[in-house]
């Protein structure tokens, strides 16, 4: 495929599914935003209409992208070690760092903060969201990747790796500052870690082999473990339910809160991250450059190639 096909491929309709009914507020352009990781870009798609509404260009590398409260988007830029806000406007603005090799982020719950993990500097940079810069480090003894924060705010579960024997929790409403109060060692090599909406517990996914693993966070208690697919899985929660992705076997697949598997539907290959927002759930993949629709129970509503690879996605509102 050409450029020019390529091009007007990624703007074409989605056809293989009615549009999402999405859970937003009224007002606005709901917009899923995929990072075009080869490109320098990141695509927005539009999620009622399922064109690709905008294309923007960023610096080199986009890798992660969290939503910040629908508003607004944190970009780490791994490579170059950069990190960037896309505002509602679609507009690019830098983060004053400095950052060594940036990874995931997770934002506090009124969004004024952000909680970066940097794997190069074996921390966790704390960003002012308003004056776009950071205001704070926390070691945490190791390369710092995937990382949840709990819905109150008040502890953050950090994975040391892509394959990690520990995970480090740190405790943000402590009165000398954030600071490492804990450390978990799962039955396996951990690669992602996501609470559930209501904070009890906490999903670990391996990066070594087929399982999961469920956390009470109150106690820092081993649960169970639940058997999964190939590693690494990535997790994300929607309506009660988990979603877990594997890219490397092309399977996404739905859990109850307990862990009892519920449906399983396939995605393309390289499909590994997973991102939840106003009642749909999205999966890119890092290999073919596509984006996944799903609904709250986990059947497909669209697909789209956005680009030669996509890493990452979360969910804006645009004005």
């Amino acid at each position: 495929m050409d450029r020019r096909q390529f091009l007007t491929a990624a703007a074409a309709p989605l056809l293989l599914g009615a549009a999402p009914a999405l859970a937003r507020p009224s007002g606005g352009t709901p917009l899923a935003l995929v990072t075009a990781d080869l490109e320098s870009s990141i695509v927005a798609v539009h999620l009622t209409t399922g064109h690709v509404y905008r294309r923007i260009a960023t610096p080199v590398g986009p890798r992660s992208i969290e939503s910040v409260k629908g508003n607004a988007a944190l970009v780490a830029h791994t490579g170059s070690g950069r990190m960037t806000l896309v505002d509602s406007g679609l507009g690019v603005n830098p983060i004053r760092g400095p950052f060594g090799a940036p990874r995931y982020s997770a934002i506090s719950p009124d969004g004024r903060f952000a909680y970066a993990t940097d794997s190069e500097r074996e921390e966790v940079a704390i960003v002012d969201l308003r004056t776009r810069r950071v205001t704070r480090r926390v070691p945490v003894g190791g390369p710092a990747r995937h990382l949840s924060l709990d819905p109150l705010g008040r502890r953050l579960w950090v994975v040391l790796g892509s394959k990690s024997a520990e995970i480090a929790i740190v405790g943000l409403d402590r009165p000398r500052g954030p600071r490492v109060v804990d450390r978990v060692q799962p039955p396996f090599l951990a690669h992602d870690v996501g609470y559930e909406p209501r904070g009890a517990q906490v999903w670990v996914t391996s990066g070594d082999r087929g399982q999961l693993a469920l956390y009470d966070d109150h106690a820092t208690r081993l649960i169970r473990t639940i058997s999964a697919d190939a590693p690494p899985q990535h997790v994300t929660f929607l309506g009660g339910r988990a979603f877990v992705t594997s890219g490397d076997d092309g399977v996404l697949r739905v859990h109850a809160r307990d862990g009892r598997l519920l449906r399983s539907a396939p995605v393309p290959g390289g499909s590994y991250n997973v991102q939840q927002g106003w009642g749909v759930i999205l999966t890119p993949s890092l290999s073919r450059g596509t984006l996944c629709v799903f609904n709250g129970r986990g059947a497909r509503l669209r697909e789209l190639r956005v680009a030669r690879s996509s890493h990452d996605s979360c969910f804006v509102m645009s004005p």
